[in-house]
């Protein structure tokens, strides 16, 4: 089980995502005011918690939201989970339908600190269900592939 500690949205591509309370997550669509949400396969996306504090310690000086990510979650690493793996978050579910994603031109962490973690660290999920969520929620693995690894959906 995992917790979230961040909701981060932008009203435009390209730009460092602002941190909200709360957000309201559409089906099929992303989270309600963020620019990536769509009918696409990245509606919303996820970066783990820990991999954001391990690149701190590293000495970057990034606010949560830097990385472009919606939601920072506590206790999973999303690379070592199989596409398809689904999430609770209160009443919403999200599909996680991507593992990383390439890096075109070098954004201003890689240019500051030689690397970035989101090309190999975060996902990308689509919106199953809608809901309502808020910092603090719980973070709930219900689905991989091949298997149960807790309540229905």
């Amino acid at each position: 089980m995992g917790v979230l500690r961040g909701i981060c949205i932008s009203d435009i591509r390209g730009i460092q995502k602002t941190e909200v309370p709360e957000a309201e997550l559409i089906a099929d669509w992303g989270i309600e005011g963020d620019a990536h949400a769509g009918k696409w396969h990245r509606q919303v996306s996820l970066l783990s918690h820990e991999k954001i504090e391990e690149f701190r310690a590293r000495g970057a000086e990034v606010d949560n939201g830097a990385f472009g990510e919606n939601l920072i979650v506590e206790g999973y690493d999303f690379k070592n989970l199989p596409v398809g793996s689904v999430f609770h978050i209160g009443d919403a579910v999200l599909k996680m339908t991507q593992i990383g994603k390439k890096c075109h031109s070098h954004c201003q962490i890689y240019k500051k600190m030689g690397d970035c973690i989101m090309p190999r660290e975060g996902v990308f999920a689509e919106v199953v269900r809608g809901g309502h969520i808020k910092v603090g929620d719980e973070v709930v693995l219900v689905e991989i592939i091949g298997g149960k690894a807790g309540a229905e959906i």
